[in-house]
């Protein structure tokens, strides 16, 4: 008869409880600033530092922001520590990432209530009561769920819980704030509620059920013009091989969301890159030709679907089949004739196995599709553009991308900001390799670098190198100071324009706070202790990039680009 042992036998403080239960999911890192009670967290982990580093940050921003990508890159819900009243300040940018891109994070923050005088308005008080802050009720608005724990027993447990939730169904990030009480006892293993290993309250993942995989390989096969449209789910699942195999399997074409670019390699004969508002013209005009479209691990949201077009989608002329982890999300957008609702990598291989065991497309009828998306892309011009091979000086967003695309690794992995550089990225860059980008879901300024430190943390054997516009990087500058003071080798390559170019571009003539000072930041990058390289011309470019990867120093690479380029460049007609 099988049984289950207890977690603790012996009494242990709270925080050390705390850190056991981060250390049994296989959480090795953390990302915070020790404050208030969170002090005592990180005194436990003094004692776990072979198995959990504790990643020192500037500001409570980045340490979100590091968290949901180590969360994104890696399915281990990634960790933010900081104290209550400055993670409501600081901390909520990598917070709402997690929330709108589902990714797994724990925000673990404490009350400063100074109990028992917690109703007497202490110094950064969080309870709610009378002149304090309502912590819990801030965290609730922009996570999956969010607990108060009062006692020494209920923050291990509710650790526990919330590792469980932030990995359930949608992944998202989860709140757990202590109260002062848990820290000034000890966690006594006879006490109720009994603690058991962490292992059992992690999810199993979900495999789609044979009803809805047999409609699905049914729909798919019936479709003369199937396309499939990957999301950030994709991401989530790590369901890359099974997105390609479908697609081969299928010869159907994959368009990404903005959110999914990097999902699937640009490079691969059946990419049609990014569809949607700034998306290609080969992407959106083959969605809105094709008579089935496969939506995974995406919501098809407004700005994927040039605000519900019926020119791109519309299920009163196409089949919509959609696979999808949480069912709230099924047919939200759009009602679908067959939604699979599972885990994207296992669904993938169902499907796989199920179109084998039926029968796949023929030969024939894969190379006639082949042909199809290879005259979509040279009639709607997939990746051309007079500006990849520009000259001119300024330097053109284009022409960087290009020497950028000839100089990194196939498995280089790219984080991009916000503002006119993201979407620049979105249109003109192609990916080399599946998992080789993470885009910021909100749009958030400051996103690149911190999201960058996280994944070379989590991949160091890999080039990483964080896309921003000079707007962004100003935000994040202090993040240049954590990759010296954590020796994060991450390189940093900046559109420097001297605007807000979205901004100012869309003011016309009637320009007004949009504009910055001319600004080096190769100069401002080499004060803080990394390199800097600035780059005036087109063929200074690829030089610059080799040298910038080639050392083990984060480095700023300093592109002074031209302001030509607009966002309307970019803007599919769909969504104008």
């Amino acid at each position: 008869m099988a049984t289950t042992e207890r977690l603790l036998s012996e009494q242990v403080t709270a925080a050390e409880g705390i850190v056991r239960v981060l250390e049994e999911a296989g959480i090795d890192m953390v990302f915070g600033i020790a404050g208030g009670n969170m002090g005592r967290v990180y005194d436990a982990l003094y004692d776990h530092q072979d198995t959990v580093r504790a990643v020192l940050v500037r500001h409570e921003s980045l340490a979100s922001v590091m968290a949901e990508v180590y969360g994104r890159l890696t399915g281990k819900p990634g960790v933010a520590i900081g104290q209550g009243i400055f993670m409501l300040a600081n901390g909520l940018l990598g917070t709402l990432e997690a929330h709108f891109g589902s990714s797994p994070m724990l925000v673990l923050t404490d009350l400063s209530d100074v109990a028992p005088l917690s109703q007497h308005a202490p110094y950064q008080g969080g309870t709610g009561d009378y002149g304090g802050a309502d912590t819990k009720q801030a965290l609730s608005g922009v996570t999956k769920y969010t607990v108060v724990a009062h006692e020494p027993i209920q923050a291990v447990h509710a650790t526990q819980l919330a590792i469980k939730h932030a990995l359930s169904g949608e992944r998202g990030p989860v709140g757990v704030i202590y109260h002062s009480r848990c820290f000034q006892s000890m966690v006594d293993p006879e006490q109720r509620p009994f603690l058991y290993p962490t292992r059992h309250y992690l999810p199993k993942r979900i495999p789609g059920d044979a009803a809805s995989i047999d409609a699905a390989a049914a729909a798919l096969l019936a479709a003369k013009r199937p396309v499939i449209i990957a999301g950030n789910g994709v991401r989530i699942a790590k369901a890359y091989d099974g997105l390609v195999q479908l697609a081969e399997l299928l010869g159907a074409p994959v368009a990404t969301t903005a959110s999914g670019k990097g999902v699937f390699a640009e490079t691969h004969e059946l990419a049609l890159g990014v569809c949607g508002n700034f998306g290609q013209a080969a992407a959106n005009a083959f969605i809105g030709e094709a008579d089935l479209v496969l939506a995974v691990g995406t919501r098809l949201g407004p700005a994927d679907t040039t605000a519900e077009n019926p020119k791109l989608i519309d299920p009163t002329r196409q089949t919509l089949v959609q696979i999808d982890i949480e069912p709230k999300n099924a047919s939200w957008s759009f009602p679908c004739d067959v939604t699979v609702i599972g885990d994207a990598e296992l669904v993938l291989s169902q499907l796989v196995e199920r179109l084998g065991q039926i029968g796949a497309p023929s030969a024939e009828v894969l190379s006639s599709r082949r042909q199809f998306v290879a005259e979509i892309g040279k009639r709607e011009g997939l990746f051309e553009d007079p500006g990849y091979t520009s000259d001119e000086v300024p330097i053109m967003p284009q022409r960087l991308f290009t020497e950028m695309h000839a100089v990194i690794d196939d498995d280089a992995i790219l984080t991009c900001d916000a503002g006119e550089n993201r979407l620049f990225m979105t249109h003109f860059f192609r990916t080399k390799g599946a998992g080789t980008l993470l885009m910021p879901g909100i749009g958030a300024m400051g996103y690149a670098i911190p999201a960058a430190l996280a994944a070379k943390l989590v991949h160091p054997e890999r080039q990483v190198i964080a896309v921003t516009g000079d707007g962004g990087l100003s935000m994040a500058l202090n993040g240049l100071m954590t990759a010296i003071d954590e020796d994060i080798p991450i390189v940093v390559v900046t559109l420097n324009n001297s605007a807000l170019g979205w901004v100012k571009h869309g003011q016309g003539n009637r320009t007004i706070a949009s504009t910055f000072a001319e600004m080096n930041f190769a100069e401002v990058a080499k004060s803080i202790g990394c390199r800097g390289i600035r780059v005036e011309k087109p063929d200074e470019i690829a030089g610059a990039l080799k040298e910038a990867l080639s050392g083990n120093r984060p480095t700023v690479v300093d592109v002074v680009t031209s302001f030509k380029p607009s966002f309307r460049d970019v803007t599919s007609p769909l969504a104008k």
